[in-house]
């Protein structure tokens, strides 16, 4: 499958394929449509070939048992890029390669579920490139990714909504929320928004004076 060539030009926001649990296939075919690049780890190429997706860059420090020949034959044109630091996640590494390349934004599928170390370290780290890429995490069951300090949607009542803080979030304020928050703070660990829910059809607002917030969009 090789859709996602139609868009080029950075228009929309890049795939990467992470290592964590699957997602369906129409969530992956709905993004593959509108990616103008689509990365994968190399702890995940393997499914990615299995399913026959076409993919644009595989990368990773390539200790595992893949043959990148084999791989170059199958997927030509394709791009490697080898990046040995271990002081960083290979999903970090992915972000810093857009991120050179002049990527603003990047939608994240496979990150959660399976380890559950992966995962929190999956979620948590988008906020260290917060200045430099908008990041999305996607899975069957949420959509999350960290608020600006101002932050306006439209919402269906009722849609679950989460305010997860990366360490300590204070001056939060919002407004069409089941449960608001009036210049208050979270705290992980102690105190975080989880299973709030937008309280009416309408706009629910969130500000926040420090910290680094997620929200996390939710559906069963």
């Amino acid at each position: 499958m090789s859709s996602h060539h139609i868009i080029r030009e950075k228009q929309e926001p890049a795939l990467v394929i992470a290592n964590g649990e699957a997602c369906s296939w129409e969530l992956l075919a709905q993004l593959l449509e509108w990616s103008p690049l689509v990365v994968v780890l190399d702890g995940a190429i393997k499914r990615v070939l299995e399913l026959g997706i076409k993919v644009d860059v595989l990368l990773g420090d390539f200790d595992r048992d893949i043959n990148l020949d084999e791989i170059r034959q199958a997927q030509y044109p394709i791009e490697f890029v080898h990046t040995p630091d271990q002081n960083k996640t290979d999903l970090e590494k992915a972000f810093d390669f857009l991120v050179e390349r002049g990527h603003e934004a990047v939608n994240v599928v496979w990150a959660t579920g399976r380890r559950a170390d992966h995962t929190i370290t999956n979620i948590t780290n988008i906020v260290r490139v917060r200045d430099q890429i908008k990041v999305v995490l996607l899975d069957d069951h949420s959509r999350i990714f960290l608020l600006d300090y101002h932050y306006e949607k439209w919402y269906t009542a009722h849609t679950p909504l989460s305010l997860i803080p990366v360490g300590t979030v204070a001056g939060i304020r919002t407004e069409g929320l089941t449960y608001n928050l009036f210049n208050e703070s979270l705290q992980i660990g102690y105190r975080t928004g989880s299973s709030n829910e937008a309280a009416q059809d309408g706009m629910v607002k969130i500000s926040y004076e420090s910290g680094d917030l997620l929200l996390m969009e939710c559906w069963d």
